[in-house]
């Protein structure tokens, strides 16, 4: 199971909040046993993007041999 202030990797796109497919976020709370994650994703040098909670299903853990990749936010 996911593990509170583990980053995970988002799945799928959250246009509404700036966020895209494959952005990093840390789970900052758990929801009723892992039936929910409370995510907050953050630009490189520490300033908050969005705070969300979101569906196991829309984030998942880091995989061995991935790489992060930086972009800007709007």
């Amino acid at each position: 199971m996911i593990q509170e202030l583990e980053s995970v990797v988002l799945v799928g796109d959250l246009p509404e909040h700036g966020l895209r497919d494959g952005d990093i976020g840390t789970v900052v709370l758990i929801h009723y046993s892992g039936q929910g994650y409370e995510i907050e994703f953050m630009t490189l040098d520490g300033q908050t993007v969005a705070v969300v909670s979101l569906l196991p299903s829309q984030v998942r853990r880091i995989a061995r041999r991935e790489i992060a990749h930086a972009r800007m936010v709007g």
